[in-house]
């Protein structure tokens, strides 16, 4: 297996370590020559304390290429926590108790390389630390309060900030690890009664359930023998109470929602959304390369980044659509009629990431909406373009129009709609998604795949009724036996 250690610069990293080569981020994101490699790992040293920075995106790329990623990009998330260690639960909260016993000051920091405390005062906890986070140099601050000991920071450490005698230890902890293979394990699932959280926020201006879906929610749980309950943006110290996490409000990765998935996941809880889900469908750099790496079809189209930007309009034409990585609701989707307005539109994308995706335009009446939940087909829809307008919704003078919804079964739409669209959900994962794909003669284009997709009483269920509701419910109810069946 090839080992990439990823640095923003190739100074970043002087080390000669058999069986690893030092990649620069810029070669990483931008060298096909990466992205065909399948079985590689990669060890990202880059500055990743911004979002959707160079170093989130090796990370995320990475992982989209299947490559195994340390750290992992949902853990440049968990960095955005306000309490970390409520996040990850209260078994680690217990490990910091027991590693500073005893302490008379109220803050201790720890570094951790690779696993390995450099000034070898707390080895296990230092380990516990790498194990739980992935990051392969931390430094973390702690602080007791009213007894308790709490995280107060947690920071992604860089190569050059190392001290100069403390480097032959640096080494010496990537060495072993790399030559060792170190994978930290999972945690362990929990096992509660049977009863479900549903999260939901009733002033979210695009929630993807409306009130009456929820309570048809509610009563398909209640019927398989469910506890339903609704909960909100303040509960998540009342997750340890349930067994599963529905998630019904609209998802990011900066953001609340990801927060309780990540947490909810940590404790074992069946979660949809999941937080890899939610990490992998909100942001279309991920999406392109994954899709295409498994030649799934896609619009043509062009990852962007400063250095290729006059190579947008030969490769694609104009009209053109440019899209931010983690556009949703159309937000962020940019028709491109000029040149001078795609640089007017770069301008502002730039000021938030350095990537960016453009792809041709594919003019068509409406696009096809697949639900694919379980790796299965749930339902499909024709989601038809707002009046007027090139996409389905359409924002003007501080109002939302919205082209109509036509709900087929799935016998109803065409074989390839159906089976392109669960053979891309089926790359994400094993949750709830919605595909949108554009149909132009008889070849099928995946535009995108979301996590959290709409689920609508009036819309979504028109085919199905109240069995959509009751599908869902059905394989949490399952998924919930299977996971205590196991611990047990």
């Amino acid at each position: 297996m090839t080992i990439l250690i990823v640095v923003n610069h190739a100074r970043d990293w002087p080390f000669d370590i058999e069986g690893a080569r030092v990649v620069t981020a810029r070669d990483y994101l931008t060298d096909p020559a990466y992205a065909d490699n399948h079985s590689a790992r990669v060890i990202n040293l880059c500055r990743t304390d911004r979002y959707q920075g160079r170093g989130y995106y090796v990370s995320l790329l990475a992982e989209a290429r299947g490559h195994r990623a340390l750290p992992e990009v949902k853990t440049l998330g968990d960095l955005q926590a306000r309490h970390l260690d409520q996040l990850l639960g209260p078994s680690f909260v217990e490990n910091l108790t027991r590693a500073f016993a005893g302490r008379d000051k109220d803050t201790c920091e720890v570094d951790a390389w690779f696993g390995r405390d450099p000034n070898r005062r707390n080895e296990q906890l230092a380990q516990q630390l790498f194990a739980t986070l992935r990051i392969p140099l931390l430094h973390a601050r702690f602080e007791r309060d009213e007894g308790r000991w709490r995280f107060h920071s947690v920071r992604i450490v860089s190569p050059h900030e190392i001290p100069i005698a403390q480097r032959d230890i640096l080494v010496e902890a990537a060495t072993e690890y790399i030559q060792r293979g170190n994978r930290p394990k999972a945690l362990e699932p929990r096992v509660d009664e049977p009863a479900l959280a549903i999260l939901f926020n009733e002033d979210e201006p695009e929630r993807p359930s409306n009130a009456e879906a929820l309570d048809k929610f509610a009563e398909a749980a209640r019927a398989l023998g469910m506890r339903p309950a609704i909960i909100g943006r303040d509960d998540i110290e009342k997750l340890d109470a349930f067994d599963a996490l529905f998630i019904r409000d609209t998802t990011s990765v900066n953001h609340y929602t990801y927060q309780f998935a990540r947490r909810a996941a940590s404790g074992g809880l069946v979660v949809i959304d999941d937080p890899d889900s939610i990490l992998k469908c909100t942001n279309k750099v991920y999406l392109n390369e994954l899709l295409s790496r498994h030649k799934v079809p896609v619009p043509r189209t062009l990852m962007v980044h400063r250095d290729n930007v006059d190579q947008i309009v030969p490769t694609l034409g104009l009209p053109c659509i440019l899209k931010q990585p983690d556009s949703a609701f159309s937000l962020g989707v940019t028709k491109i009629e000029s040149e001078r307005a795609l640089h007017e539109c770069l301008r502002h994308v730039f000021e938030r990431s350095d990537l960016a995706v453009a792809q041709e335009w594919l003019p068509t009446d409406f696009d096809w909406r697949v639900g694919v939940f379980d790796r299965r087909p749930l339902y499909v829809c024709k989601y038809f373009m707002a009046k007027g307008h090139w996409q389905v919704v359409k924002r003007e003078s501080g109002r939302k129009l919205e082209g109509s919804t036509v709900a087929l079964s799935v016998g109803e739409a065409p074989d390839i709609v159906v089976r392109t669209a669960v053979r891309a959900a089926n790359l994400i994962g094993d949750g709830l998604y919605g595909v949108d794909l554009k149909q132009v003669g008889q070849q099928c284009y995946v535009m995108e795949v979301n996590d959290n997709p709409n689920l609508d009483a009036g819309n979504e269920d028109g085919i199905l009724k109240d069995a959509l509701y009751r599908e869902v419910m059905g394989v949490f109810a399952r998924r919930i036996r299977e996971r205590k069946r196991v611990a047990a």
